[in-house]
């Protein structure tokens, strides 16, 4: 590495592309402290062969603009052909259970419909490409792809970003943990809901909801495979990253002025490629979001990303404690155990807030509890709770200590250096655009 070389952190992406993905996806390939390795393809926010064709779509954007544009090549150094990362699908239904998609938000394809919406968006013949000049299509299975790139690497030096669905990583830990385990060097994970409403139900964020029966075994254990070190493990749950997100009228000012999803769809004409293939698949999302209320993209995924590209792993790690982060990230231990059965509460992560220091009280209003504690002068951290421990009579204690609602401590990250900071960084790096 030459003097100034900035080392660049390796990185492999879980992944099922809709929209917000794709958004996270594209601020991947604009940034220089990361080299993506390859995307595992998941099920999720549609089936699995529509998320895989939207890898290439997000390529084949990102191809015609710097085809049009080559003065932008500098900007997107993960966008490489000599160094091509793997593409490869991994999971396609859930681990034990029954498989939803978030086709609700996402659309049948994944990108709010532009298959019949931008026709001159779509990819065909995708089954029958050989080769790809910048991707490299891999017909092996997920695990010894992953399991290939951690080997050529030092230990501890790549990091694993799930988008999606726990369930390809799950398949790795259950059947080769050991190896996994010694060798990869973070997982950042964005899913669940702690002490905020879900977005998929009342209680599940849409990850988790998908698959609660990985979640709960990368981060409980089972008799086949130990769960994932808490040093090296990193959730990003909707707490933290529902207030990351991009307001439609300032991505319509400073990104595409044409951008109006209430009339006529994009045209590519007067816009960069980049421009017209992310305002086409802006497009059903704002008209959802508007019915929510919000004239905004919530950046689930993307917060996940900027967390990959912040925080490279660190080789001496300490056994048992949360990931050591940038200062200006931070991480708590929390306890939960994933509801997996549920009829109402499928994919909740259940916190026992009788005993928990860290959580609220169900139905406290969070800045109500915490403007409270500033008045009276009560010294507070991250969370606060007015919840007390109850001494419930019990049949049978024994029973009682298995059936622990603490579950196992898990790092959840609760601070980011802040949504306007992220917000700059995909205006800058995707679509080229300085702010002050």
């Amino acid at each position: 590495m030459s003097a100034g070389q900035v080392q660049r952190t390796p990185v492999i992406i879980d992944t099922d592309p809709g929209v917000d993905d794709v958004v996270g996806i594209l601020l991947a390939l604009a940034s220089p402290e990361i080299q993506i390795l390859g995307y595992v393809v998941t099920f999720g926010n549609t089936d699995q062969e529509a998320c895989y064709k939207n890898i290439f779509k997000l390529y084949q954007a990102v191809s015609r603009h710097l085809e049009q544009h080559p003065k932008d090549r500098d900007r997107f150094p993960n966008f490489d052909p000599v160094n091509k990362p793997f593409v490869v699908k991994g999971a396609s239904s859930p681990w034990n259970t029954d498989k939803h998609t978030a086709e609700y938000f996402h659309g049948r394809d994944g990108l709010g419909d532009i298959t019949q919406r931008h026709p001159d968006l779509n990819v065909d013949g995708i089954e029958s490409l050989a080769s790809h000049p910048y991707l490299r299509i891999s017909n092996e299975g997920h695990t010894a792809e992953v399991l290939a790139a951690l080997r050529a690497l030092p230990p501890r030096s790549l990091t694993y970003v799930v988008l999606g669905p726990l369930t390809s990583v799950q398949l790795l830990n259950h059947h080769h943990s050991a190896e996994f385990h010694n060798l990869v060097g973070r997982i950042i994970c964005m899913g669940g809901a702690l002490d905020v409403p879900g977005n998929t139900s009342p209680v599940a964020e849409f990850n988790t909801f998908a698959d609660p029966e990985a979640l709960r075994a990368l981060t409980v254990g089972t008799k086949d495979a130990p769960r994932l070190p808490i040093e090296r493990f990193l959730l990003l749950p909707l707490d933290v990253t529902t207030p990351h997100e991009l307001s439609f009228p300032l991505y319509k000012k400073l990104v595409d002025p044409a951008f109006d999803s209430t009339k006529a769809p994009s045209k590519p004409e007067d816009k960069t490629p980049i421009q017209h293939f992310t305002s086409s698949f802006l497009e059903r999302p704002r008209e959802i979001m508007r019915s929510f209320g919000k004239d905004a993209m919530e950046l689930h995924d993307p917060v996940a990303v900027w967390c990959a590209i912040a925080n490279p792993p660190v080789a001496d790690e300490i056994k048992g404690q949360v990931p050591q982060l940038h200062p200006e990230w931070v991480a708590v231990q929390r306890k939960f155990q994933v509801e997996c059965k549920g009829e109402y509460t499928r994919g909740m992560l259940v916190v026992d807030r009788r005993d928990d220091q860290s959580a609220y009280a169900p139905g406290e209003n969070r800045a109500h509890v915490q403007a409270e504690l500033e008045r009276l002068h009560v010294a507070h951290g991250v969370f606060e709770s007015s919840a007390f421990p109850a001494q419930v009579e019990i049949e049978d204690p024994d029973k009682a200590q298995t059936d622990n609602l603490g579950g196992e401590s898990v790092a959840v990250l609760t601070h980011t250096p802040g949504p306007a900071t992220l917000v700059r960084l995909l205006l800058s790096r995707i679509w080229g655009v300085e702010t002050i």
